[in-house]
C-alpha cells in the first residue's frame, strides 16, 4: 500500500514530492492491522492508484470499539493518571509542530485523494495544524466551579464543586471535502478532554485520516486511545450503534444524519449537516468587491463546502450591476485539474456528484430558471454556474446543492432579504454586505444562522469559533473549545462536613 507523489506542476502532475506507505490498512487496538477485506484508494480525477485500506467489517469495528472501551475503563480505574492532561497537551502541541514540518507530504495526500485543488489542500494542512494547536490550548474548557451548597438550608453543612469529565468513547464519521482538518476537529478535542476515539473517514479519502493517526503516534499519543477504521456503510452503522460508544460526532448530509440518529439512539450527538447559505447585498457597498467575494465563496472547492455561498439576495436597485460583476468574475475563473497551481475550480469528487448537480440545474431550468453562466458538465467537472429568475422557494435555492451553483435573486430591502433567507430548512452561516452598521447588526440578529459574517460571505470560519447552525444544519456546536465542552460533562463532588453517628 503506497501513496506515489511527484513534483508539483501546472500540467496536471501529481502534487508534492515523496512517498508515503501507511504501516497498515487500519489502526485499532493499539496497532496497525491488515484486515479481512480491503479496498483501493484512487485519485478521483486521474484514476491513479494511491493505496489500499481496510473495508472494515462489523466484527472488526466491534473489536476496535471494545478495545477503546477497555482503555477508557482502565484509565478511569486509575483516576486517569495513565495519561494526564499535561501529557495530552504536550502531545497535541508536538503533533501540530510535526504537521507543519511535514506539510508537503500531507498536502500531497489531501490533494491526491480528495476534491481539493493543490492550493486548497495546502491551506487545509495549515488549518489542521492550527486545529491541533488550538486543541492543545483548550485545557481551560475543562475548568470546574464551586457549588454554593450553603444557598439552601439543606446544604448548609456541605462543601462541593464540579469538574468536567470525559464522556468516554467518541465515534467520529468524517466527510470527503475536508479529509484532514475535520478529522483533526474531532480527534484533537476528544484526546485533549481525556476521551478515546474511533474515526471512520469517508470511503473516498481515508489516507488523510490514517496519516494523521501515524503522526499522532509519533507525537506521543498512546496507540490504545485512537482507532481509524476505513470502510463503508456497514462499518459506519456498526460504529454508531455500538453500545460502548458515548458520543457520536458526525459531519455529513441530513439523510445520513437521520439514520445515524436512529441507530445511535439516546446518547450525545454532535452533527454538522451543512446548509444553503445566503449572502445579502445592501446599498452603498463596493459591488465589484462583493461579487469577487461571492464568486470565491460559491465556487471554491467546486462548491463542495458546507459554507459555500448558494443564494445571493440583492436590493433591486443594484441587482443588474452586481449580477454583471459576478458574471464577469465567474467567466475569468480558471477551471481545470486539481493538481494545477493555476486552477481556481477543479472537478467534483466524482462524475456521479457532477451528474447530480447537472440534473438539479436542468430541473431548475425546466421550472423557469435562467442560466447566466456555466451549466456545462464534462465528466466530473461542472462549470461554475449562475442562475436567476427563480422563485424564492425553488428547491435549488433552499436545498443544499454541494456543487458550483449560485442563485441570484432581487429583493425589495433588507427586511425582504431576511424573510427570504430564513425560508430554508437549514441555517448554518450567512453573509451581509452593507455600510450601515446599525442595519448590519439588526440583520445579523434576525438571520437564523449559526454565524453571520458582516461585509463578508458565509464562506469564512476560524477553527476556534463555535461552529454549527439552526434548524436542520445540525445538533450542537463544533469548533475546538465547543467540542471539548460537548465531549465532557460536569461531575459534582459534595462533602458532608457534619460527622454521622
Amino acid at each position: 500500500m503506497s501513496l506515489m507523489t511527484g513534483g508539483a506542476a501546472a500540467s496536471g502532475a501529481s502534487p508534492a514530492a515523496g512517498r508515503w506507505t501507511p504501516p497498515g490498512q487500519a489502526f485499532a487496538g493499539g496497532r496497525w492491522r491488515e484486515t479481512e477485506r480491503h479496498t483501493a484508494v484512487t485519485d478521483p480525477e486521474t484514476g491513479a492508484f494511491l493505496g489500499e485500506v481496510a473495508d472494515s467489517t462489523a466484527a472488526e469495528v466491534r473489536a476496535a470499539v471494545d478495545a477503546l472501551v477497555d482503555t477508557f475503563r482502565a484509565g478511569t480505574a486509575a483516576d486517569r493518571t495513565d495519561w494526564p492532561l499535561w501529557q495530552r497537551r504536550e502531545a497535541l502541541h508536538r503533533a501540530a509542530d510535526l504537521l507543519r514540518q511535514q506539510a508537503g507530504r500531507f498536502t500531497a495526500i489531501v490533494g491526491s485523494e480528495g476534491c481539493k485543488t493543490i492550493r486548497d489542500a495546502r491551506r487545509e494542512v495549515a488549518r489542521a495544524a492550527e486545529t491541533l494547536q488550538l486543541s492543545a490550548a483548550a485545557g481551560h474548557a475543562l475548568q470546574g466551579a464551586s457549588v454554593p451548597f450553603d444557598d439552601t438550608s439543606r446544604g448548609a453543612d456541605r462543601l462541593g464543586w464540579s469538574s468536567r469529565e470525559p464522556l468516554g468513547v467518541v465515534a467520529a464519521i468524517t466527510p470527503f471535502n475536508d479529509p484532514l482538518n475535520l478529522v483533526a476537529h474531532k480527534v484533537g478535542p476528544a484526546l485533549l478532554s481525556g476521551n478515546v476515539i474511533a474515526v471512520k473517514p469517508h470511503e473516498a479519502t481515508p489516507l488523510s485520516a490514517l496519516a494523521l493517526a501515524d503522526l499522532l503516534l509519533e507525537a506521543g499519543v498512546p496507540g490504545d486511545r485512537i482507532a481509524v477504521l476505513p470502510g463503508g456503510p456497514t462499518a459506519g452503522r456498526e460504529l454508531v450503534s455500538h453500545p460502548g460508544v458515548d458520543v457520536v460526532s458526525f459531519t455529513g448530509g441530513v439523510r445520513t444524519a437521520d439514520e445515524v440518529a436512529r441507530l445511535a439512539g439516546a446518547r450525545t450527538l454532535l452533527m454538522e449537516l451543512g446548509g444553503s447559505n445566503p449572502v445579502i447585498v445592501d446599498h452603498g457597498v463596493d459591488l465589484r468587491a462583493a461579487a469577487q467575494a461571492i464568486a470565491e465563496g460559491a465556487f471554491g472547492c467546486a462548491g463542495q463546502n458546507c459554507l459555500s455561498v448558494q443564494r445571493v439576495y440583492v436590493v433591486a436597485q443594484h441587482y443588474d450591476e452586481l449580477l454583471g460583476h459576478l458574471t464577469h468574475t465567474t467567466a475569468h475563473l480558471r477551471v481545470g485539474s486539481r493538481h494545477d497551481e493555476a486552477t481556481d475550480v477543479g472537478p467534483l469528487i466524482d462524475a456521479a456528484a457532477a451528474r447530480l448537480v447537472e440534473r438539479r440545474v436542468e430541473e431548475a431550468v425546466a421550472r423557469g430558471a435562467v442560466v447566466r453562466a456555466g451549466a456545462v458538465r464534462h465528466e466530473a467537472t461542472y462549470q461554475p454556474t449562475i442562475l436567476t429568475d427563480l422563485a424564492p422557494g425553488d428547491p435549488i435555492v433552499t436545498d443544499e446543492i454541494f456543487g458550483p451553483v449560485v442563485s441570484v435573486l432581487p429583493v425589495i430591502d433588507l427586511d425582504d432579504a431576511v424573510g427570504q433567507a430564513n425560508r430554508a430548512a437549514t441555517g448554518l452561516q450567512a453573509g451581509v454586505f452593507t455600510r450601515d452598521t446599525t442595519a448590519a447588526l439588526r440583520t445579523a440578529r434576525r438571520l437564523r444562522a449559526g454565524a453571520v459574517m458582516i461585509n463578508d460571505t458565509s464562506d469564512f470560519r476560524i477553527d476556534a469559533m463555535p461552529f454549527g447552525g439552526f434548524h436542520r444544519s445540525g445538533i450542537g456546536r463544533e469548533g475546538v473549545t465547543s467540542a471539548v465542552v460537548a465531549m465532557t460533562a460536569p461531575k459534582v463532588i459534595a462533602a458532608r462536613l457534619t460527622s454521622i453517628g
